[in-house]
């Protein structure tokens, strides 16, 4: 049995212990934020994290954003899924929701920003790092990248704090300190705090991909080297007294009678969902099925949800596994299927790279053409206009999408969804339907609508 999948069973048990209740308690918590993008907000965050699991502390991650990657490295040093806060996706209510659900059994809560601190949707601030700081009114820790200035992180740090004063910036984290005497030079002319400074030759770096970083399942974390990286330079006793001023309050109902069984993909090729996403479908009454289309047979289910990953990295494995005509079957007697992205191509009839075209399940009339640029990137919306598994007519589906791969489908080919925001499979057009199989770039976030319908239609074919 591979790593990943051990880590997998070791994360489905976690989650059954993590979801059994408790009570929300004012615990510290912080957001850590960034100036913009690349200032090491996550080689920070990940360090944290480690040095307060070695210090014994249950450690649970957020990350602000529709972003897959990051969190599957926060959940590889904490032990504990890390959770997405989008109020785009989710609404303020749901970012509420999904921050006070997971905190039943942590010591503490670690936000980890998107881009720079205010960038949000279209130069707003929806979905803005310090858009979530206010809503949950956590303490922000601003990370400056120091190379190269001493008097202008003033000015950068005095900016930040001025621009939103909605936003408790509580301090910074220096990165990049060339040397004592740079970092006496700093701490001589910065207001607020400074609780941490790192030094330049221990930035670590990752290994770049074309979706951004690798999988967290894909690197080795030297958790040791983290945390010691960050107790040495951090203050840690001062960043554990920051807490924020008025956690709202959530209980949250989960229907107990688990009345439907749901196939979930979950292996190197399809690795991104979104935490909440499998919650609120046992929420809804789904049992969880977890298996791997390159090594695994169809489960015994009712249903299946195909998420996104790297399909066209294991073409060749999931055109010969038995799973591929399994799920052709399956979609032809009718099973409810949902698949995004990854999910959608695996779908199709074929991947085309250039090494050769493999086939794929061939359940949705269109096949996939991997493309040397970026195709897709950004929040999406769609309204639904025809029949599906997942959402009645008139609904409103909010997510993201991002993919270097077009679909090429056949001229009379269904959709279910219109696109108000985003591209798509085809002029606007998402959500490809054939028998009761749905397939689509954009990766929906469950919160923005309700999967009761899913849940209705696997228990309508379970009863056939």
């Amino acid at each position: 049995m591979s790593l990943y999948r051990i880590n997998c069973i070791k994360r489905t048990a976690m989650n059954k212990i993590e979801t059994s209740g408790g009570n929300v308690h004012n615990i510290p918590a912080i957001l850590i934020a960034g100036t913009h993008s690349g200032v090491g907000k996550t080689t920070v965050t990940l360090g944290l994290m480690a040095a307060l699991r070695a210090r014994g502390l249950v450690v649970q991650p957020f990350k602000v954003g529709p972003d897959f990657i990051d969190p599957s490295h926060h959940s590889a040093v904490c032990g504990r899924p890390s959770r997405n806060l989008d109020p785009f996706m989710m609404g303020e209510d749901g970012v509420r929701r999904s921050f006070c659900s997971a905190l039943a059994g942590a010591d503490v809560a670690v936000v980890e920003g998107v881009m720079g601190l205010y960038d949000g949707m279209d130069g707003t601030e929806i979905g803005s790092s310090a858009q979530v700081a206010k809503i949950l009114d956590l303490p922000v820790l601003l990370v400056i990248n120091v190379h190269g200035m001493s008097r202008s992180a003033a000015a950068l740090e005095k900016g930040f704090a001025e621009y939103d004063r909605g936003v408790r910036l509580a301090g910074t984290i220096l990165n990049q300190v060339g040397s004592e005497r740079h970092q006496s030079m700093l701490k001589s002319c910065l207001e607020r705090p400074i609780f941490a400074a790192l030094p330049r030759e221990r930035e670590m770096e990752m290994k770049s991909r074309h979706l951004g970083l690798v999988m967290g399942f894909e690197k080795e974390h030297d958790i040791a080297v983290l945390a010691a990286l960050l107790e040495k330079h951090a203050a840690i006793d001062e960043i554990l007294s920051l807490r924020a001023l008025a956690p709202p309050a959530h209980k949250e109902k989960a229907n107990m009678e688990k009345s439907v069984r749901i196939g979930v993909a979950q292996d190197e090729a399809f690795c991104f969902y979104y935490y909440d996403n499998l919650r609120e479908l046992e929420r809804c009454g789904a049992d969880l099925v977890f298996f791997s289309p390159l090594v695994d047979d169809l489960p015994d289910v009712d249903g299946l949800y195909i998420g996104g990953g790297y399909p066209e990295l294991h073409a060749a494995r999931l055109e010969s596994s038995p799973a591929r005509r399994q799920i052709k079957r399956a979609s032809e007697d009718g099973m409810p299927i949902y698949g995004e992205c990854g999910g959608l191509m695996y779908l199709g009839r074929a991947i085309e790279l250039e090494t050769g075209s493999f086939g794929m399940v061939g359940a949705l009339p269109g096949s996939t053409i991997m493309t040397k640029r970026l195709a897709a990137l950004g929040y999406a919306e769609a309204k639904t206009v025809g029949q599906n598994p997942i959402a009645g007519l008139g609904k409103t589906l909010r997510g993201h999408e991002f993919h270097y791969s077009r679909f090429s489908c056949d001229k009379d080919a269904r959709f279910a969804y219109r696109l108000c925001r985003g591209k798509g499979i085809k002029d606007g057009w998402d959500g490809l339907v054939e028998h009761n199989t749905l397939g689509g770039y954009l990766h929906a976030h469950f919160f923005s609508f309700s999967v009761e319908r899913f849940i209705e239609s696997c228990r309508s074919y379970r009863k056939k």
